[in-house]
């Protein structure tokens, strides 16, 4: 897929991966259709590259204003060719502390790792339809087949967007091939999310470089970084991959 001069949506664009990716699409010639709550940043992104950038201010969490950038986005942008559902929560969480409080903190988190991105994904795939190319790019985690202990809910919306991805892919292949569909599994990346947590991270830049490679190869999956040891682990010796994994 020719990136220079395509549309592409990036949710969680303004930090982290998702900031990386904009700047690196950016730098590729393409038009980046930027996501993120935060209000500052995205002004900031339009400040630096102008109108190569359109700033979409959107609390995934809420349904209704993901219904409504699924309505508005092909209207505007009737070029998109591209959704990189990157945006991602995750909250360290004890299931015996019995806190009502927590309750809606996890809706809010499975509804941004997993309820938007199938909204996404199946409320535009009638304009990715209509391209000549396009893709769906899906970021999950090394911790969607084998999750740690102390995030729980993230683990199981990764484990979820990983199953509906490739149950997407399949569908695309049969309807409408020309819509390439894409896992990508991330190890631990040094982000906000990961701050004083773990070690042998990779930097957010790295991670944005190899998942735009996997988008020039066209690969249906692309394992990055350790993630890549992941699946001949599991093969090989999984209780060693859950134990390894579960502190993480």
């Amino acid at each position: 897929m020719n990136l220079a001069d395509s549309t592409v949506l990036i949710t969680g664009a303004t930090r982290g991966i998702g900031r990386e990716l904009t700047e690196q699409l950016l730098g590729l010639g393409a038009h980046v259709v930027a996501v993120g709550r935060d209000h500052q940043q995205l002004t900031f992104l339009t400040g630096t590259y102008g109108d190569r950038v359109t700033p979409w201010a959107v609390d995934l969490a809420d349904p209704d204003a993901v219904d409504v950038l699924v309505r508005q986005l092909p209207e505007r942008h009737p070029t998109l060719a591209m959704v990189i559902n990157n945006a991602g929560v995750q909250t360290i969480t004890d299931l015996f502390a019995d806190d009502a409080a927590m309750r809606p903190v996890l809706r809010a988190e499975i509804a941004v790792n997993l309820d938007a991105v199938v909204a996404l994904c199946t409320g535009l795939l009638p304009q990715l339809r209509r391209q000549p190319s396009a893709a769906i790019v899906n970021v999950t985690s090394g911790l969607a087949l084998a999750p740690k202990a102390s995030a729980p809910v993230y683990c199981a919306t990764k484990a979820a967007v990983r199953t509906f991805t490739r149950a997407l892919r399949y569908q695309c292949q049969d309807t409408a091939p020309h819509i390439r569909v894409t896992d990508v599994i991330l190890p631990l990346v040094d982000t906000d999310m990961t701050r004083g947590r773990g070690h042998g991270k990779i930097s957010a830049a790295a991670a944005a470089t190899a998942i735009i490679a996997g988008i020039h190869r066209g690969s249906p999956e692309v394992y990055i970084g350790k993630a890549r040891l992941l699946p001949a682990l599991l093969r090989l010796a999984p209780a060693l991959a859950y134990r390894t994994l579960r502190r993480g």
